[in-house]
């Protein structure tokens, strides 16, 4: 008879990690997400997107010349 109130406890501790286990850490979570702070201004977010452009144009110089994988130029369809 004892093992139901055994039981009892352990669903009742298990919904309530379950269920309330507390605040959500968000900085936490936004720095593994890697979302941008929210107090960065707009000409953060410009210098960022024109470093990632800067990083990527040597690709874009290599490969954005039409040279498709199937040897197809680019232009018409």
């Amino acid at each position: 008879m004892g093992r139901g109130r055994a039981k009892a406890k352990q669903v009742k501790v298990a919904r309530q990690l379950k269920y309330n286990s507390g605040g959500t850490d968000l900085e936490r979570l936004r720095d593994e997400l890697g979302v941008g702070d929210p107090s960065r201004s707009d000409d953060d977010a410009d210098d960022l997107n024109d470093e990632l452009a800067d990083r990527y144009a040597d690709y874009a110089d290599d490969y954005g010349t039409g040279d498709d994988d199937d040897g197809r130029t680019g232009g018409g369809r």
